[in-house]
Parts: C-alpha cells; sequence; structure tokens
C-alpha cells in the first residue's frame, strides 16, 4: 500500500530526536554516516519523502491512537553513502493524517 504524498514529517522530529545524540535509541551517528546531520536536516526531511514515502508501506499494527506503518529501504545520503532502514509512519484515528514517526537502521 502507499502512504499519502503530503504525509507530515515534522522537522522538530529531525532537529530534537533523530539527529540529536540520545542516550538511549541514537540515531544521529548512524544517519551521520550518511552525511545526515543538523546541517542536513533539510536533506533528510527532502530525502524521507522522496526516497522512502512513494515505496510500498507494509501495516505493522493498530493502536487506539492509529494504524502503524513500516517501509524497508535504503536511503542514499548527502554524501553518497547508502544505508538501510526501516521507517515507520502511524495514520492517526483521530485526524486522519499519516505522520512520520521515526527511522530505525536496518539489521
Amino acid at each position: 500500500m502507499k502512504l499519502p504524498a503530503d504525509a507530515t514529517i515534522a522537522p522538530e522530529k529531525l532537529t530534537h530526536y533523530l539527529l540529536v545524540r540520545q542516550a538511549r535509541g541514537d540515531k544521529s551517528a548512524f544517519l551521520a554516516r550518511a552525511g545526515y546531520t543538523l546541517e542536513t536536516t533539510d536533506q533528510l526531511l527532502k530525502d524521507l519523502r522522496s526516497q522512502l514515502l512513494p515505496l510500498d508501506a507494509a501495516q505493522l499494527h493498530s493502536t487506539v491512537f492509529g494504524t502503524f506503518y513500516e517501509i524497508r529501504s535504503t536511503l542514499a545520503g548527502p554524501n553518497g553513502v547508502v544505508l538501510r532502514v526501516r521507517s515507520i509512519w502511524m495514520e492517526e484515528k483521530l485526524s486522519g493524517r499519516t505522520k512520520f514517526i521515526t527511522v530505525i537502521p536496518e539489521k
């Protein structure tokens, strides 16, 4: 299934979570391998939307908040390094909007 092209990707999700070192579940070092840093936030936003969002999504599970989806693929960073990733998205029950949740290194 395809997720909506206008799915929400909150910039704060990138600048306050994914690209900033976290005590637990840090993804910033993983993303930095491909050249994604706070200075390239706009590029990561663009790449999530252009490289991952158009791909087929698989439904994971539903909760009272909404239905979660996963897109497994590669993400080619600004420095040319390609990362294998799982991106998680949620279609909210209340609003019906689809939003980006996170990206996870693929094992």
